[in-house]
């Protein structure tokens, strides 16, 4: 049962790496500017190529604390018994925004203000850190620039939701970080790389992927028992009566343990 679902969880990770590299365009579009306006030393290759692996690493772990939070909500919806359904719900509205696009900007659009002022804060941090060329700047740049707004970001955190779980959260968010990575490092090395037509045509993949993982949410919230897809209820039992276990040991040590004296 443990392998299946490890397996299961393997293809959730692939499927957030695919989100990545087929998102990489949109990315080059979104922070492709900040890469370019990157103070690295161009004289020498060596320390470039530390400055670039300081911002992306950095950037890389932003978004694992977000899945982090995202995997701790999650795993609140699951031990309430809403994994499944949490999944699939979320899985529907990924595939909705992959055939509707105009949705995505409906959501940037209403935002909350909190949110807004925030972003305005990293904005401001990111202007300060851009001055300067030490590798701590680098880091915090690329730490700041994992919370700017995104809606493809946006997507891979209902991913990381859906996990049901903090570390897997985590993980997801990173392997979707790691899949954005190659081309925001090469449009720094090579500037002129990505012409207008090659992004465009690149562009029209990312619906497709977008789509794609979203399927994959949805097959998990089924309970079809398709091997490394969609785990079947049998699975599901064997989970809740090992968290139930689980809960009454736990119970079970806090009313054996002796009370403290006054």
């Amino acid at each position: 049962m443990q392998a299946v679902k490890q397996r299961i969880m393997l293809t959730i990770y692939l499927s957030a790496l695919l989100l990545g590299l087929l998102g990489e365009v949109h990315c080059v579009g979104m922070c492709g500017p900040i890469a370019l306006i990157l103070p690295v030393d161009r004289n020498n290759k060596w320390k470039m190529s530390i400055q670039l692996l300081l911002y992306h690493g950095a950037r890389i772990l932003a978004y694992g604390t977000m899945g982090l939070l995202l995997g701790f909500l999650g795993k609140g919806l699951q031990l309430a018994g809403l994994q499944q359904k949490i999944s699939l719900v979320f899985g529907i509205i990924m595939i909705l925004v992959a055939l509707f696009p105009s949705v995505q900007g409906k959501i940037n659009a209403r935002l909350p203000g909190f949110w807004i002022r925030f972003i305005g804060r990293i904005k401001h941090g990111m202007n300060t850190y851009l001055r300067r060329k030490s590798y701590q700047s680098f880091f915090v740049l690329g730490f700041l620039n994992g919370y700017l707004p995104c809606g493809l970001v946006y997507l891979a955190m209902v991913g990381a939701l859906a996990t049901g779980s903090p570390w897997q959260g985590a993980i997801y968010m990173m392997v979707f970080g790691l899949g954005t990575t190659p081309a925001l490092m090469l449009i720094t090395w090579l500037q002129s790389m990505f012409s207008v037509r090659l992004r465009n045509r690149l562009n029209k993949l990312i619906p497709y992927a977008v789509a794609l993982v979203g399927l994959l949410f949805v097959l998990r919230g089924l309970n079809l028992n398709i091997m490394f897809l969609s785990p079947g209820k049998e699975m599901l039992q064997v989970d809740r009566k090992k968290e139930m276990m689980f809960r009454k040991k736990m119970q079970k040590i806090q009313h054996t343990r002796p009370h403290e004296s006054p």
